[in-house]
């Protein structure tokens, strides 16, 4: 073996060393958090058990709490922004890949991606001055509930679909699409029988990166949802979400053990709901692709 090649196989060696390394801290830094919240929600696990999962009454006089309002309006209406969001998106994506001439495709794909570095709060104010007024008009009360929220996480979380989408689709090599228009396929046909089985991945990563926003989205929210912990009967009525509960509590919540120790069982809540939820969407993608190979 020349020098040139155990050189080579040292920095191999290092290379790998370092990887899995890293890889191994990812894991690590999982296993504390989750560990760090299961141990400061004792307290209250241990006071109100998984009862806490399924009783809405928010109650701190009488020591009475109960997470499940929250849990709701994280789920309702984190549910609404990937519905309103996730066709626009893909919609946008494929304009610019594929319909859009190459200067309008390179201004919107600018200013798409300029929303993603609008911060959150200003989302929120700008939800609160002209949407809460609209949904108010529509159906009345006071506007700030579920439909508010998640009217403004779709459009917060609408570039980052787009754009991991967009990079997808333009993955998809030339000869495929060519190949399909010579045999008299539409640009239809093209889009669905070529571009999406092939950037199929990339979109279900997108989705999977907008949900993961859309469940810890916190000052945005905590403007339009209204706060109160309560179930709406109506996605346009005041409710609460994980993060806003906790963004919004915690501060009065310390040094009072039980309480306290409510906001840490609903930031586990929120840490397993997101942990699964995106874990089962990877799982399926990897055996959709296992299928396929």
């Amino acid at each position: 073996m020349t020098g040139f090649q155990r050189h080579a196989l040292r920095n191999e060696k290092i290379f790998s060393f370092f990887a899995k390394l890293s890889s191994i801290l990812v894991l690590i830094i999982l296993l504390i958090i989750f560990l760090t919240l299961f141990y400061r929600a004792l307290p209250a696990i241990g006071e109100f058990g998984l009862g806490f999962l399924f009783d809405s009454t928010w109650d701190v006089a009488n020591k009475r709490l109960g997470g499940a309002a929250a849990i709701f309006g994280t789920i309702v209406s984190t549910f609404i922004a990937m519905l309103l969001a996730t066709p626009v998106a893909i919609g946008i994506a494929i304009f610019l890949t594929e319909i859009a001439p190459f200067k309008v495709r390179t201004f919107f794909s600018v200013n798409i991606e300029l929303l993603a570095a609008i911060p959150s709060i200003v989302y929120g104010m700008w939800g609160f001055l002209y949407f809460v007024p609209f949904v108010q008009k529509l159906f009345g009360g006071t506007g700030l509930g579920l439909l508010t929220g998640g009217l403004v996480l779709s459009i917060m979380i609408l570039p980052f679909i787009a754009s991991v989408t967009r990079d997808s689709m333009e993955t998809t090599p030339a000869i495929l699409k060519e190949s399909a228009y010579a045999l008299g396929a539409t640009k239809f046909d093209v889009i669905k029988n070529v571009i999406f089985p092939y950037a199929k991945a990339g979109i279900i990563g997108s989705i999977i990166l907008a949900l993961g926003r859309a469940f810890g989205e916190t000052m945005a929210v905590a403007f339009l949802l209204g706060g109160i912990s309560v179930i709406p009967d109506n996605i346009s009525d005041p409710a609460t979400s994980i993060p806003v509960t906790l963004a919004l509590q915690f501060g009065e919540a310390m040094g009072m053990r039980v309480y306290e120790s409510s906001m840490y069982y609903l930031a586990l809540i929120l840490f397993v709901i997101s942990f699964i939820t995106i874990a089962v969407a990877k799982f399926a993608l990897l055996r959709k692709k296992r299928v396929i190979k």
